[in-house]
């Protein structure tokens, strides 16, 4: 059907929704959006106009359509001339790797990679991943001991060193690298309220240092993901252009902590402000699994992820989205959809029966491929801390506690706790 057709009558609809690049807690937002209907008009930093889905059966329908893309040769605005060379958010439109990559091409990226994060490859990291948890709760509580009050920040401490250590020991990330990966992959992927003068600078210095650690892996392989990838580039120049290898370190980089870290403090502050929760996981009646797939859909890790195509005019619940529209998959919207999960979907429920079915890791062939390793760190994570310190409270209101600056990234900035409630 044509949308313009004389016949179909336009609806009338609110104002596109202007995007705060500060972002700040979704939830409120996404209430108000999703009462509108599952698609919603946004304006995108810079002023571009976009979409958001917000609707749990429309997001799942819209991430697996065959007529959706992830290639910006699809967004005609971003070549034109229309958005500015500068414009921040080009960082997710402009990278080479499986994530913006469609059909064939992303087949033969992602296959380089899907092997090491299979279910029974990342079984293997277990012992490893329970060896760095232990000393890492060690870590937090000596700098708890230390501290004023007994107050330390679990994210500094516990949850952003986990994940970053197991995926910069996957790729062959050398350990004094660590510190600035975080700082530049937050500044480029998470903080959405940087100017684009640091956007770009973080963008650039981002990119030569994944070519240093290619570089470093190339003189010296070894039994890593970058040195695997480096081989596959080599051995056949068609496979993995110089590009692309960058881009899937980038990505594996970033999506392997930054999400996991929010996962973990996420969950950490649900479960402190939901004790009765708590307590049927110790009692047997729910899994530490639970927690991570409640968590992921109560409060997931990841808000309005950027950026999917429409190849034609594409009606999706009802709503037209103009082909070419840079489109955000709203997946903290998605996760409290009272028409898929409920009329309590604000509720945090560990034994909630469509928990399991949340979209925050993606649906379709663009399904996370890092799922089983985040899936294991969380839950590691929070079995071995809440063991280890079962008295674990967060040391200020939990409204208190300040959010990231992000329309894209959920959680806070800093997550500080006291080991004993006492």
């Amino acid at each position: 059907m044509n949308p313009a057709d004389p016949a179909i009558p336009t609806p009338a609809h609110a104002p596109a929704h202007v995007i705060d690049p500060a972002g700040g807690c979704p939830h409120a937002l996404n209430a108000r959006l999703r009462a509108g209907g599952s698609v919603s008009e946004v304006v995108l930093p810079g002023g571009v106009p976009g979409a958001v889905v917000l609707g749990h059966e429309a997001l799942r329908e819209f991430l697996g359509h065959p007529d959706v893309a992830k290639d910006a040769r699809h967004f005609p605005a971003l070549h034109d001339g229309t958005i500015a060379p500068d414009w921040p958010l080009r960082v997710f439109a402009n990278a080479q790797g499986m994530h913006t990559a469609d059909a064939a091409d992303h087949r033969r990226l992602r296959s380089l990679v899907g092997n090491a994060f299979t279910a029974r490859q990342v079984e293997r990291l277990r012992p490893r991943i329970e060896e760095l948890t232990a000393g890492l709760l060690d870590d937090l509580a000596g700098a708890a001991a230390e501290a004023p009050g007994g107050v330390a920040d679990l994210r500094t401490h516990f949850a952003l060193p986990l994940p970053m250590s197991v995926i910069c020991e996957l790729l062959g990330v050398d350990p004094e690298h660590r510190g600035r990966l975080h700082h530049l992959s937050n500044t480029v992927i998470i903080a959405t309220d940087t100017t684009p003068a640091e956007a770009m600078a973080a963008v650039r210095e981002l990119v030569e240092l994944m070519g240093a650690i290619a570089a470093a892996r190339r003189a010296r392989p070894g039994e890593d993901l970058t040195s695997a990838l480096i081989a596959a580039r080599e051995g056949d120049g068609d496979r993995l252009s110089e590009a692309e290898l960058i881009g899937t370190m980038r990505l594996m980089l970033v999506a392997g902590h930054e999400t996991t870290l929010n996962l973990i403090s996420n969950a950490v502050r649900a479960l402190c402000t939901h004790r009765d929760q708590l307590e049927l996981v110790r009692e047997g009646r729910a899994t530490w699994s639970d927690v991570v797939d409640e968590t992921l859909r109560f409060d997931g890790p990841v808000s309005w992820f950027p950026f999917r195509y429409p190849t034609r005019d594409l009606t999706v619940d009802g709503t037209v989205i103009p082909r070419g529209t840079p489109v955000l998959a709203g997946y903290t919207a998605a996760g409290r959809d009272e028409a898929f999960h409920g009329p309590d979907a604000d509720c945090f429920d560990v034994t909630r029966p469509t928990a399991a079915r949340h979209l925050s890791f993606g649906h379709g062939a663009h399904y996370c491929v890092g799922a089983p390793l985040a899936r294991l760190e969380a839950t590691i994570a929070l079995e071995r801390l809440f063991t280890r310190f079962p008295d674990l409270d967060l040391a200020v209101p939990e409204p208190e506690l300040p959010h990231q600056r992000s329309f894209i990234g959920n959680s806070v900035e800093a997550l500080p706790v006291r080991l004993d409630r006492s």
